[in-house]
C-alpha cells in the first residue's frame, strides 16, 4: 500500500510476527517495503515453535543430514546439503530475531530498530544458500532440518541472555565456520559458494559487534565482559560452543571484543 507514492510505514511487531509465525517462506523472507515504526510493540508473545511451511517444520532429533566433512565437498551435491543446512540455520536466527522483538516488547527502542537490521540480513543469508543449495540439486526444503538453535532460545529470558546466547555464541562461532568454508568451497573450485560464505563472514562481524556493544550497555556497572556473558548463558551455551577449531581473533577485534575477553575465548576449548 502506497501514500502519495510512498511506501506506508509498517509496524516492527506486525513485521516480526510475519517473520514468526507465517507458513510461507517467500513471506518469511521478505523485507518490509516501507519505513518500520514501533509505536504499538505490544505484549509478550509465546510462542514455542515458529511457522514454517510443511516441507520445513522441524523434523524428528537426529533425522536432519550432518554436515558433510571438507573431503566430501568434492561431490557438488555433498555442498548443496552443506548449503541446505546452513540456510536453515539462518532462518532459525531470523526466527529467533523475530521472536525476541515479539518476547521483549519493552526492550530498549534502538536495540530492536538494530535488531530488526540485523534480521534483514538474515533473511538475505537464507536466500543465499537456499538459492545455492538448489542450483546444487538440493531444493531447500527437499531435506528434513532440524531445531537446534531455536530450542535453546526458547531459554532466553530476557535481553541479556539473548545477546549472550545467539550473537556471542551462534553467530561469534560461526566467525570461525564462514572463514573454514570459504576455505574449503574454494579449494573444490566452487567460487560462488566460497563467495557466499566470505559474504555472510563480513556480516556476522557486525553482528557479534551489536552484541558485545548490547552485552556492555545492558549489563549491571563493575561487572566485567566475560563475567556478564557467562552469568547469562544457559547450558548447553558455553564458552566452547563459541568458536571454531581455529579462533580468529582479528575478525572478533574487529568486532569490538577485548584482548582479556579473547584470551579467556581462546583458552575455552576443552570446557565441559
Amino acid at each position: 500500500m502506497k501514500k502519495g507514492g510512498q511506501h506506508a510505514a509498517v509496524e516492527i511487531r506486525r513485521f516480526a510476527e510475519r517473520v514468526l509465525l507465517s507458513r510461507s517462506l517467500e513471506e518469511k523472507l521478505q523485507r518490509p517495503e516501507g519505513p518500520l515504526t514501533d509505536e504499538a510493540p505490544g505484549e509478550p508473545l509465546h510462542v514455542s515453535v515458529p511457522g514454517r511451511p510443511a516441507e520445513l517444520e522441524f523434523a524428528p532429533r537426529r533425522t536432519a543430514p550432518r554436515m558433510p566433512s571438507a573431503e566430501a565437498l568434492a561431490d557438488p551435491r555433498k555442498r548443496g546439503v552443506a548449503h541446505h543446512i546452513m540456510a536453515n540455520h539462518e532462518l532459525q536466527a531470523a526466527e529467533v530475531m523475530a521472536w525476541v522483538l515479539c518476547q521483549f516488547p519493552d526492550a530498549p527502542a534502538e536495540f530492536r530498530s538494530g535488531l530488526v537490521r540485523i534480521l534483514a540480513d538474515e533473511q538475505r543469508h537464507t536466500r543465499m544458500h537456499a538459492e545455492r543449495a538448489a542450483a546444487l540439486g538440493v531444493p531447500f526444503g527437499s531435506l528434513p532440518v532440524n531445531c537446534y538453535i531455536w530450542k535453546k532460545a526458547l531459554a532466553f529470558g530476557s535481553v541479556l541472555d539473548y545477546v549472550a546466547g545467539l550473537p556471542l555464541v551462534f553467530e561469534g562461532r560461526n566467525l570461525d565456520h564462514t572463514l573454514q568454508f570459504e576455505e574449503w568451497f574454494a579449494r573444490v573450485g566452487d567460487e560462488r559458494g566460497a563467495a557466499v560464505f566470505r559474504g555472510i563472514h563480513r556480516d556476522e562481524i557486525e553482528h557479534v559487534r551489536f552484541g558485545i556493544e548490547w552485552l556492555r550497555r545492558l549489563k549491571p556497572p563493575g561487572m566485567s565482559d566475560w563475567e556478564a556473558w557467562q552469568t547469562h548463558l544457559h547450558w548447553p551455551l558455553r564458552a566452547e560452543k563459541a568458536r571454531g577449531d581455529t579462533l580468529h581473533r582479528d575478525s572478533r577485534r574487529a568486532a569490538g571484543m577485548s584482548e582479556d575477553f579473547l584470551d579467556r575465548l581462546d583458552a575455552a576449548v576443552g570446557e565441559v
